[in-house]
């Protein structure tokens, strides 16, 4: 059961405790106060608070990996995983192997395939999953700081190209360019130093209870992304304002 700690992150502590909604997944972690020095620049303005981390595979973007890709095998799932490289994904992700290195070790065996059809299966599964553009949408309508918090290869690039998440946020926390990857606590410091930011003022996002987890740990704020909905009344829940989107055709009220 997903629990809820007592509490209050920092940015919240000012703020009118709002009416919880009838669902939520949120997880607090207990408060923490700040070792990372604000820069000058930084403290000269004021900054919106909380900052929002997405993991993005299966939280913004649906990941073809279950799909789609034992198909392009022509595989079931559990050969697929049988058969692969029990590293290799990894490695790719982290940027310690190219995308040639990772096509000759994918498979325990070392047998070849079709890297370009593989990467054209990928970016044809790309989608966003459902709701969550408009949750995006509306976020950045009302000037929330976001970021990616995500495994992932430099095929992160392929998912850019196709769906444009930097309209919405920034590919600032990827795991090829950073070297590390979820659930490693390493990882997430890593975010909270770049951003000068206290760990409380973070509301980190993603579908794996594993790396909520470890943002817990460090002491950022986790919200177990379920769907485009439950996440609407988590955001809430943590008093994150969700801007109204006006629908073309329509005008926005006075």
């Amino acid at each position: 059961m997903v629990r809820l700690l007592p509490s209050l992150p920092p940015y919240l502590a000012s703020l009118p405790k709002p009416t919880a909604p009838a669902f939520s997944s949120s997880l607090r972690p207990p408060t923490m106060s700040s070792s990372t020095p604000v820069p000058a620049a930084e403290a000269s303005r004021p900054r919106k608070l909380p900052v929002l981390l997405f993991d993005v595979m299966d939280t913004i973007v649906r990941d073809p990996f279950y799909h789609h890709i034992p198909s392009f095998f022509q595989m079931s799932m559990k050969e697929l995983l049988e058969s692969k490289h029990p590293t290799a994904w990894s490695e790719f992700e982290m940027g310690m192997i190219n995308e040639s290195e990772l096509a000759k070790k994918f498979f325990n065996d070392g047998r070849s395939f079709d890297l370009e059809g593989l990467k054209d299966c990928m970016v044809r599964a790309y989608e966003y999953v459902d709701g969550v553009e408009d949750i995006l949408r509306s976020l950045k309508k009302n000037n929330y700081e976001m970021h990616t918090f995500t495994n992932y290869p430099v095929w992160y690039q392929l998912i850019e190209e196709k769906l444009k998440l930097s309209e919405y946020l920034s590919w600032t926390f990827c795991s090829c360019q950073i070297g590390k990857r979820k659930p490693s606590c390493d990882f997430y410091l890593h975010a909270v130093n770049h951003l000068s930011i206290d760990p409380g003022n973070c509301i980190f996002i993603d579908d794996r209870m594993v790396n909520i987890e470890a943002a817990l740990s460090v002491g950022m704020v986790g919200l177990h992304f379920k769907d485009a909905e439950v996440l609407k009344n988590d955001l809430f829940s943590v008093g994150v304002e969700l801007a109204p989107l006006v629908l073309e055709g329509e005008t926005e009220a006075q």
